[in-house]
């Protein structure tokens, strides 16, 4: 497959202010041939009981990701593009080291499958130029494929954060999550 297309640029937002729910994303994801018809990506609901705010669980492609760093038949692999791509069929040996592993709970052991999977944010299309399957039909722009500059002039009142705490520990990541401009750069968990 010929990669060149890749715009190195361009970079994943999340807003979780925008997402409505609605699960476009997930049916969109489940549509995608490499998936095997399983969403890679996941609407959750905050607090059910009491209000209807949503937020979107995606790999977060981290620049150093934990989920690779315990695989004991090293499965998991990120590219030169920082994309961390699911388990490879032939090496996953299904002992979900990476779900217990990862800080965001993004990888998902698909029993029927006995293989860990995870967003690889539509590699087969961003690595053709074209934008990942979730961020074409999300209605609200809660989900953007673009570069900053884009990003920030259509929020201007919106930064995009990359970097978590966990404890003591930093990770950062591929994935941005957009924060109301002035708040942390860093987010806390």
């Amino acid at each position: 497959m010929n990669y060149t297309n890749f715009n190195k640029n361009e970079e994943f937002f999340v807003d979780m202010q925008r997402c409505i729910g609605c699960k476009a994303c997930e049916m969109a994801c489940a549509e995608c041939e490499t998936n095997g018809q399983e969403s890679m990506i996941h609407v959750n609901y905050v607090d059910r009981a009491s209000t209807v705010q949503t937020t979107v669980q995606v790999c977060m492609h981290c620049d150093d990701p934990v989920c690779a760093n315990v695989c004991p038949a090293d499965a998991i692999s990120k590219d030169e593009f920082g994309i961390v791509h699911t388990a490879n069929t032939e090496r996953c040996i299904g002992c979900s080291n990476c779900v217990m592993a990862c800080p965001f709970g993004v990888p998902k052991k698909e029993e029927s499958y006995d293989l860990m999977m995870k967003c690889t944010m539509c590699y087969d299309r961003t690595s053709v130029g074209k934008k990942p399957m979730c961020a074409t039909v999300c209605p609200s722009g809660a989900l953007f494929y673009g570069t900053r500059e884009e990003i920030q002039e259509m929020r201007p009142n919106s930064s995009p954060v990359n970097t978590f705490l966990f404890g003591q520990e930093v990770v950062n990541t591929k994935v941005n999550i957009m924060m109301p401009k002035g708040s942390n750069e860093l987010i806390i968990y």
